[in-house]
């Protein structure tokens, strides 16, 4: 098998796994792919292969989804459901749009700022989930709109790669009075238009780049981004109920730093 197949399964694996952690997908992406040598388009890889992770998240959440989109009509619920994740992804569309191309050639092309700020993220995750917080809100279809909005402002944070974007809404959602299973699945939702958007604009604004081999690429990864990140969907709930984000925060610390180290010695 080729290297740049290998790498580009790799990748996604790491993709897949990470996607809906708060560790930031990107980050892990991207420094894997410096230390193994695989270069992207524009980092367009990176990116493209998220829809293989929401397609896993909307496989994972079809039943409930499809019972919103056929009650639209009739539920009030539903109705309000559907605004407030609409409202919850609104500062991610304007701030992504605007920043885009800076974001992709300046803070992608950073290795060590990413490491730095899965430290940091960490260490902020860490003091987030030891905080006693008194949860206010528990059901993701009882969010109110103010708080999706809230946690949409939040989640841009994460266009610094190395933040997470599913860290930043999930540490937005907790200060903000959801509990910490509800504030991962609402993450999961917040997701799929966040992530639809992203994957549109980029490869609209990188397609004269793509050639037919870095499709073959993008295929592999995707693939693999799916398998993977439907095993963390469907066990990560429970995970966070049990053990909260901690293992996470250090995991962040412990891969910033040693990617750090690496970086610093020239690897």
């Amino acid at each position: 098998m080729d290297q740049p197949i290998i790498s580009a399964l790799v990748l996604g694996i790491i993709e897949g796994l990470t996607e809906f952690l708060p560790v930031s997908s990107t980050a892990h992406v991207l420094l894997a792919g410096h230390f193994l040598g695989f270069n992207s388009p524009g980092n367009t890889f990176a990116v493209l292969i998220q829809l293989g992770a929401i397609l896993a998240i909307l496989l994972v959440y079809a039943q409930k989804l499809i019972s919103i989109a056929l009650t639209i009509p009739t539920s009030a619920e539903s109705r309000r459901f559907v605004l407030v994740i609409l409202a919850g992804f609104l500062p991610a569309a304007i701030i992504g749009a605007l920043a885009h191309d800076f974001i992709k050639t300046v803070l992608f092309e950073t290795p060590i700022l990413i490491c730095v700020m899965l430290i940091v993220g960490g260490f902020i995750l860490l003091a987030v989930d030891r905080m006693k917080l008194e949860p206010k809100y528990h059901d993701v279809m009882e969010y109110p709109l103010s708080l999706a909005i809230k946690i949409g402002f939040c989640q841009c944070v994460a266009m610094i790669p190395g933040t997470s974007r599913s860290g930043a809404t999930i540490v937005g959602a907790l200060l903000l009075g959801a509990d910490k299973r509800s504030a991962a699945e609402f993450s999961f939702f917040l997701a799929m238009p966040t992530m639809v958007g992203a994957f549109t604009l980029d490869l609209v604004k990188n397609r004269d780049l793509l050639t037919f081999d870095d499709g073959a690429l993008i295929a592999v990864g995707f693939v693999a981004s799916f398998v993977t990140a439907i095993f963390v969907v469907r066990s990560l709930l429970n995970f966070v109920s049990s053990r909260g984000y901690a293992p996470f925060a250090y995991w962040r610390i412990i891969v910033g730093a040693i990617g750090l180290v690496a970086l610093l010695a020239g690897a």
